[in-house]
């Protein structure tokens, strides 16, 4: 099983339900358990700013998918809770990323883990430190 950090964020509709709905739908996929939840916290979008504050998290999970197969998961998981893809840091029902794998490095197209500059972003890194994730096993 590897140990996954995946971050949740939601500006449009019911944000915290969002949230909770997609930790749900990860809940359910195949060889998947969730193990903890992060609080939930109110921040100010990134690049384009006149849009509503989002609402992130991350959880911790324990899966047997691949990196690959679990990013596809999510992706249709995005998809069936109604997101649409219009722009670049636009507004999304739900965003859902993997932040860690392990201690998989990848980069390929549709997937880089470590997440890229995952560090430089406080919606991020504060519910990961609530999840007792160490940077430190990174370097």
């Amino acid at each position: 099983m590897a140990t996954v950090y995946i971050a949740l964020g939601s500006n449009l509709g019911k944000r915290k339900e969002n949230c909770l709905k997609a930790i749900k739908y990860i809940h359910e996929l195949p060889f998947t358990k969730v193990l903890k939840t992060s609080s939930f916290i109110e921040t100010k979008p990134l690049g384009k700013r006149d849009q509503p504050q989002f609402l992130n998290g991350a959880i911790k999970i324990e899966t047997k998918l691949s990196p690959q197969k679990l990013m596809q998961s999510l992706l249709e998981i995005e998809k069936k809770m109604g997101r649409v893809r219009k722009e670049k840091w636009g507004p999304r029902l739900i965003d859902l990323d993997i932040i860690i794998y392990d201690d998989l490095k990848i980069e390929e197209p549709g997937l880089t883990i470590p997440h890229p500059h995952f560090k430089e972003r406080d919606f991020v890194l504060i519910p990961l430190r609530e999840l007792q994730f160490d940077l430190n096993s990174l370097d």
